[in-house]
């Protein structure tokens, strides 16, 4: 609609006698539009470039000063160059760097920033209407210009339900980055635990595969003697082929293990150069986590157990608040009305509006959360028992891996006092060289037995660590520090 500059110009002569004679009217005016506009706020740009970003992953190390930094806000120092990094040092660093953390920590930012919008009260409304009256003869002014408010007022106490489910979905996401602390966790042990597994099997087959060589060498002499058959050589080149064949591959595991630990810890490949590893916390196996109490409190402390549980609590919210939805809110409508027909006559009234519930009672709102909380009950029920699945299964399992272990240890000790015989009855004379090595090689094969037991009982701890997530083995303040926010440095480097 095209409104003619002189029709405007009546319009706004019309409105200005307004503000000029109502001085409560411009000091609500200034009010309403100067105090919220100044209250706004502003929007920042941060751009995303993937360029930068994977050039601010390329440059991460673990020399930085601010992880050095973050290292000892949490009473960890640094390892100095050349010192072994352990478990605990590592387990900051991914921290520090992985995104998975601070995507969880944004979430939730998000679900603690919604407690504010459950918080808010619904704001009123100003509206003014200029009317044109040029019925009545003789009048000054045809214009009449009306001013409104709408105030509207929550009722049945809604605004305290959306809180309580706010508050709710908050903890909730707490518990899902607690969770997500112990998920970095496992895959930092996992990876170093992978480097020292396939560190000690590159070494034992290489040392598997020099002995391999020395049966090879002295049957070959003693086929050449005429003491042995062309089948024992041939018996032997294969397996000095396949122990080469095992090492081959255990070398690529160990390339593969560092790409691993250095994907676990979110730096790139490159960081680790150079890097020295202290493996001691892979070698223990703590039995105070198969006590009866660890599991006890793991059914009913662990971060899936109780976000499920905190969601059920804010569908038992969100539920109350569809039920109150079904009180109408009121509406407290007061206005002003200037009228220069009548020299400046004012007019104010007061009005109060109320929806009228007669085509629905909020029904449908009030089905959907009510099934919400029976799928939310049934998800508690179903991650709880998935924990006991679990927590039973990996204490049977470590048991498992335990009880191998002893067994392996047991072997190995046995395979080493028959090649001290062996060498003994060789230094003698009563035994050849080739039975000394082929003893060795039985020691050998044995010692693989029991890093290959070692390596299942570590996994199996590993799991069961995971299941019951004790403080035993992550202590309160490691979680919290994973909680705390740290500095921009971590998502940039």
């Amino acid at each position: 609609m095209v409104i003619r500059a002189s029709t405007a110009d009546r319009l706004r002569s019309a409105i200005e006698p307004v503000l000029q004679s109502a001085h409560s009217a411009r000091v609500l005016l200034l009010l309403l539009c100067a105090g919220p506009l100044a209250a706004c706020a502003h929007f920042q740009p941060k751009p995303l470039s993937a360029a930068s970003s994977i050039a601010g992953f390329e440059s991460r190390s673990l020399g930085t000063p601010g992880l050095g930094a973050f290292l000892a806000a949490n009473h960890v120092a640094a390892p100095a160059r050349g010192a072994a990094w352990n478990l605990k040092a590592l387990t900051l660093t991914a921290f520090y760097y992985q995104p998975a953390l601070a995507e969880a920590r944004e979430r939730l930012l998000a679900a603690q920033a919604a407690r504010i919008t459950a918080g808010e009260r619904p704001n009123p409304s100003f509206a003014i209407r200029p009317g044109h009256d040029a019925v009545v003869p003789g009048a000054l002014s045809p214009w009449i210009v009306p001013l409104s408010f709408d105030w509207p007022i929550e009722t049945a106490g809604r605004r305290g339900y959306r809180l309580a489910e706010a508050r709710h979905l908050a903890a909730a996401a707490r518990w899902d980055l607690v969770g997500t602390v112990w998920r970095i966790r496992s895959r930092v042990r996992a990876a170093l635990l992978g480097l020292y597994a396939a560190r000690r099997f590159e070494s034992l087959l290489a040392r598997e595969e020099s002995t391999r060589q020395r049966v090879v060498h002295l049957l070959e002499g003693q086929f050449r003697a005429g003491n042995v058959s062309s089948y024992e050589v041939t018996q032997a080149r294969i397996a000095l082929d396949r122990a080469t064949l095992a090492r081959q591959a255990a070398a690529g595991r160990l390339r593969q293990s560092r790409i691993a630990l250095a994907g676990a810890l979110g730096v790139p490949l490159h960081a680790l150069v150079g890097v020295r590893f202290s493996f001691n916390d892979l070698k223990s196996f703590p039995l105070a986590l198969t006590r009866a109490q660890v599991r006890q409190r793991a059914l009913l402390e662990r971060a899936d157990v109780r976000a499920a549980l905190e969601r059920y609590a804010a569908s038992q919210s969100a539920l109350q608040l569809q039920s109150r939805r079904q009180w109408p809110d009121i509406h407290l409508g007061p206005g002003f009305t200037w009228n220069a027909q009548l020299s400046g006559d004012r007019q104010w009234v007061l009005g109060l509006s109320l929806p009228l519930p007669i085509l629905n009672h909020n029904q449908g709102p009030i089905a959907e959360a009510s099934a919400r909380r029976a799928l939310a009950a049934a998800h508690f029920l179903t991650v709880q028992t998935a924990a006991v699945t679990q927590i039973d299964g990996s204490l049977a399992a470590y048991d498992s891996a335990r009880a191998q272990l002893t067994t392996a240890d047991s072997l190995l000790r046995g395979l080493k006092r028959q090649l001290d015989s062996v060498n003994a009855r060789v230094a003698a004379g009563e035994l050849q060289p080739i039975d000394l090595t082929n003893a060795r090689a039985a020691y050998e094969a044995g010692a693989q037995n029991r890093l290959d037991a070692l390596l299942r009982g570590q996994q199996a701890l590993g799991r069961l660590e995971d299941a019951v997530q004790s403080p035993l083995t992550l202590a309160p303040a490691t979680v919290q520090a994973a909680q705390r926010a740290i500095s921009l440095d971590a998502t940039r480097h």
